[in-house]
């Protein structure tokens, strides 16, 4: 399974703007691998952290609306060989935003149907990218993910259960994808549990871990790709620690600390979502990686995942239907 996203929604008509060069690019990314690997499934997320939260609130808030985004996602889907579609919208921000997910949601799900059986094709993937925890509270505005829908409507949910530090918070160091945190509730296994206990199967959730790690010292914001973690551990002889306790790594060399998932981590992730009957679990990798001569989209994730044998046998034994997807992020 692997995904692209897209980012760009029309302002003027809330239906998807493809570009020339984007166009492209989804051709070849879809064309190249279902040549090389017939059995993938791709899907093409739409919206992402860059994008504007405002565009979907819009689409979502009138039928009308919503009808020109699902239309236009389904064509787009269709015309450039994806399998499924997935709705990156980060975050509705109050419980009217959450009621227009829910009612989009439905509306995609019916679409999709009629679509396959009008053209005699199997039916579109639907997926949506989530909070890590079912329900939160930001601004003093408590939310809750419309929970029915989501669980009659989508085929799964990929729970972001990264970034819960970061450059923002500058007061203390820690893990910013913490499996188990024994101070507060901003941990993956709280907020996949969370989900279950709504009424989410377990086998429609999927643990999205991020790729890049979190750092107090040098890169972007607080950001680092993964070479750049191993490129200043090796050149600064960092000392790098696994903390069971959180199920995280990082390192440190001077003044400078890193938190990131490595091999370790990331088998013990696998083995709780395998443990909780979860769908799969994805890693979210970086565009950038690309542009600073790494190779093909996606270099930094495959990185976690090769070195790691045990992560290969897990997944080759298949001791539960958990699996191991890729995630690129892309473009526009």
């Amino acid at each position: 399974m692997s995904w692209l996203h897209l980012r760009r929604l029309s302002k003027r008509r809330t239906g998807l703007l493809v570009s020339d060069s984007t166009a492209s690019l989804l051709r070849n990314f879809t064309g190249t691998l279902h040549r090389k690997n017939p059995p993938v499934k791709t899907l093409v997320s739409f919206g992402g952290g860059s994008s504007d939260p405002k565009l979907f609130a819009r689409m979502a808030s009138s039928k009308g609306s919503r009808n020109i985004f699902i239309d236009s996602a389904i064509e787009v889907a269709r015309t450039y060989g994806f399998d499924g579609m997935d709705l990156d919208w980060e975050f509705p921000k109050n419980p009217e935003e959450m009621a227009g997910l829910g009612q989009l949601f439905k509306e995609w799900r019916v679409a999709i149907k009629n679509e396959a059986k009008s053209t005699h094709r199997s039916p579109l993937f639907l997926t949506a990218a989530v909070y890590f925890s079912v329900d939160f509270q930001w601004n003093g505005i408590y939310r809750k993910y419309p929970v029915e829908s989501i669980a009659k409507s989508l085929d799964w949910v990929n729970a972001m259960c990264f970034d819960y530090r970061g450059s923002w918070d500058t007061s203390a160091t820690g893990a910013h994808a913490a499996l188990y945190d024994p101070n507060s509730n901003i941990s993956t296994s709280y907020g996949l549990t969370s989900w279950v206990r709504a009424g989410v199967p377990g086998n429609m959730v999927v643990n999205g871990i991020g790729a890049p790690a979190t750092a107090v010292g040098p890169g972007d914001d607080g950001v680092l790709i993964f070479s750049e973690v191993e490129k200043f551990n090796r050149e600064n002889g960092a000392a790098v620690v696994y903390d069971a306790k959180t199920v995280s790594t990082y390192s440190h060399a001077g003044k400078s600390w890193i938190g990131y998932d490595d091999s370790q981590s990331t088998t013990v992730k696998l083995e709780f979502a395998q443990a909780h009957g979860l769908r799969a679990m994805i890693v979210s990798g970086k565009s950038r990686d690309k542009l600073q001569g790494h190779g093909s989209l996606g270099k930094m994730a495959w990185t976690i995942l090769v070195p790691s044998r045990r992560l290969r046998d897990l997944e080759l034994k298949q001791r539960s239907k958990t699996s191991f997807y890729l995630c690129p992020e892309i473009i526009d």
